[in-house]
């Protein structure tokens, strides 16, 4: 079992930054591969960005590329999610997700633990 804790999210005005942390304990955190997703109200949950168990590999939604930055840090055995530029578009509840042996998919099924979820509110 991997238990994900989300945090760091929060209300902020368009344009401005937030960073979501996701720690991670329970297993090997290096031996997974890392995304994060997001669910607005009354929409599906969607990819957002992932990260290969080492850092080597990353992916980004085409609505967040080049504003949000996906990193992690094995020794801490967290994974980090860095917004830049926020639009009203972009709140949403985010989740992180840990897929075993994966390479960071953007498909949600690929992961088997999920967070509880962070909330990201933005005020135009």
């Amino acid at each position: 079992q991997v238990q994900l804790v989300e945090s760091g999210g929060g209300l902020v005005q368009a344009g401005g930054s937030l960073r979501l942390s996701c720690a991670a304990s329970g297993r090997t955190f290096s031996n997974y591969a890392m995304g994060w997703f997001r669910q607005a109200p009354g929409k599906e949950r969607v990819f957002v960005a992932a990260i290969s168990w080492n850092g080597g590999r990353t992916s980004y939604a085409d609505s967040v590329k080049g504003r949000f930055t996906i990193s992690r840090d094995n020794a801490e055995n967290t994974v980090y999610l860095q917004m830049n530029s926020l639009n009203p578009e972009d709140a949403a509840v985010y989740y992180c997700a840990a897929d075993h042996w994966g390479v960071g998919s953007s498909i949600a099924q690929r992961y088997e633990y999920w967070g509880q979820g962070t909330q990201v509110t933005v005020s135009s």
